[in-house]
């Protein structure tokens, strides 16, 4: 893999088109951030076509692939045109008057021990754009930028007055230290702001994380570290206005593709799968939403 840019996951963000080349291929990119890849097509490739799972995902190119979102952060496919089954819709619904849980930052999986290694959230072609963002940023920056721009009453709550938020001891902190404050924070906001409030305050996260929140595109897919061996990122659905309710909206869907689309005689792991398909539903009752998103992880 080479790109003729000379980009890297540490760059800095770069709005210009370059070419990268992969699985004997030449790609259009650019770095619009510097955790962020974008993949606008195969150069010269100008019918629509599946280049994902036609080349990226084949299984002689798909763990260099994977190796790819893991140094990364969040690798973005633009411009593919696939009806592939493994993909479906994505669950949870959010009401005027509560925030659903995929409106805070959190990683998939984030109840049970073992996590999806990415997840690949997509916007299908089809007659409605999508209006809602999806903002994708580095753990260790929302975490920072949670506690940067979180209000001083809500610091001094008996939950978080005791924890050391200092900028040098966040530094120090591993991922499950960082998940643990994380927990702290977003169960404290999510009890004394309302739903508005509470999306200002994340609108406020997202701005200060650098987050990234491109409109999404019709045949965009996403793919976003989420339990890795590299930079693991964290995401959440974003309503960058008041959340009215009424408004016509094209869907998404989602897969965990390492854990899903498997290569010839590997097996899924229905146990795993089932876990983690728990937690996406809307919240039933207090006790699982604290435990999901909203507690330790």
């Amino acid at each position: 893999m080479s790109h003729t840019a000379g980009h890297s996951a540490g760059t800095h963000h770069d709005t210009s088109t370059s070419v990268m080349e992969f699985a004997n291929a030449s790609w259009r990119v650019r770095r619009p951030k510097p955790f962020v890849l974008v993949i606008e097509g195969e150069e010269g490739q100008a019918a629509p076509n599946d280049y994902l799972h036609d080349t990226l995902l084949l299984p002689q190119w798909r763990e260099a692939f994977y190796q790819l979102v893991d140094a990364t952060g969040l690798v973005v496919c633009l411009n593919v045109h696939t009806q592939h089954p493994a993909y479906r819709d994505v669950r949870g619904r959010s009401s005027k008057g509560r925030l659903s849980q995929g409106e805070y930052y959190h990683h998939d999986g984030c109840t049970g021990p073992v996590k999806p290694r990415f997840v690949e959230i997509r916007c299908p072609i089809q007659p409605q754009k999508r209006g809602i963002a999806t903002a994708v940023a580095p753990h260790r920056d929302v975490v920072k930028a949670m506690v940067h721009v979180l209000p001083g009453e809500l610091a001094a709550m008996p939950a978080l007055a005791t924890q050391d938020m200092t900028p040098e001891a966040l530094s120090l902190m591993d991922d499950a230290a960082l998940d643990h404050l994380q927990g702290l924070i977003t169960r404290t906001v999510r009890k004394k702001l309302n739903a508005e409030g509470a999306r200002n305050y994340f609108r406020e996260v997202d701005a200060a994380a650098n987050a990234y929140f491109e409109p999404w595109a019709l045949g965009e897919s996403r793919f976003i570290a989420n339990a890795n061996s590299g930079v693991t990122m964290q995401h959440r659905r974003a309503y960058q206005a008041p959340h009215t309710g009424g408004v016509a909206n094209g869907h998404l869907v989602k897969r965990w593709t390492n854990e899903e689309l498997l290569l010839p005689g590997q097996v899924v792991d229905l146990a795993l799968i089932a876990a983690l398909c728990s937690e996406e539903g809307d919240e039933a009752d207090g006790e699982r939403a604290e435990g999901c998103y909203l507690g330790a992880h």
